[in-house]
């Protein structure tokens, strides 16, 4: 059985992460499914693009709680130079007033989550694994082909990744998922994860993680399942 393991390498770094796993099991997540429903989910992305300015009080960007506690994070391992993390990157969206983008419709039920907590969210097919997934260290060279990418950008030494058995699934902890495992349209079977460094926001994760479960099951059908992971509780079972 296929399992989730963060592992004692990641632990020592981040000994009070706590991370939520949301496992959605028969999602459609066709733009053609929800097409009388489009407008709502646009509607979702727009209103927490608003929500989010509670986040951004600081006059400095990066002074901004939620950015400074994952820069933080950031400086403790290996990185590419000048990455961010998601939140961070979603935010700075905000600030410059951009806006977020739809993408397809579970990617934008993530996004608005993720704006309205102040977290980092993603997802991958969870078909799309080749073994276990962990949340460890990079030994380096892990094969890394990023979204809109045509050349391999392989991990880092030393750098936090999500990874399998054919390589780095998510570079630089949250910073940029794969192509081999993004959402697509053809998505049946997700893996959703919602990560805090802050141990003062365990209700806030538990929110986001009960929020995007039930967007997910309103929006594309399908069942939900909620997992939480600390330094007590390392790993879990993603599918038989």
């Amino acid at each position: 059985m296929a399992k989730f393991i963060i592992t004692e390498e990641f632990w020592e770094i981040f000994p009070q992460a706590e991370i939520a796993v949301v496992l959605a099991n028969g999602i459609t997540n066709q733009e053609s499914a929800v097409s009388g429903k489009r407008q709502e989910i646009n509607n979702l992305l727009e209103k927490s693009s608003q929500t989010a300015l509670q986040y951004l009080q600081a006059e400095v960007f990066s002074e901004n709680p939620v950015i400074a506690i994952w820069r933080k994070a950031y400086q403790t391992f290996k990185t590419k130079k000048g990455v961010r993390c998601s939140i961070e990157a979603l935010l700075k969206r905000i600030e410059k007033g951009t806006g977020v983008s739809p993408i397809n419709p579970l990617v934008d039920l993530y996004n608005s989550v993720s704006l309205t907590y102040g977290l980092p969210c993603g997802g991958e097919d969870l078909d799309a694994f080749r073994g276990d997934l962990l949340l460890t260290k990079a030994e380096g060279g892990e094969h890394f082909l990023a979204l809109g990418d045509e050349d391999f950008d392989n991990a880092l030494p030393g750098e936090i990744i999500y990874k399998d058995e054919e390589g780095a699934v998510c570079r630089c902890w949250n910073w940029r998922d794969g192509q081999r495992t993004m959402l697509t349209e053809n998505t049946v079977n997700a893996f959703l994860i919602i990560e805090s460094v802050d141990p003062g926001r365990t209700e806030d994760l538990k929110a986001a993680a009960e929020s995007l479960a039930a967007l997910t099951r309103q929006y594309l059908g399908g069942s939900t399942e909620i997992t939480i992971l600390d330094s007590h509780n390392r790993e879990m079972n993603l599918k038989g």
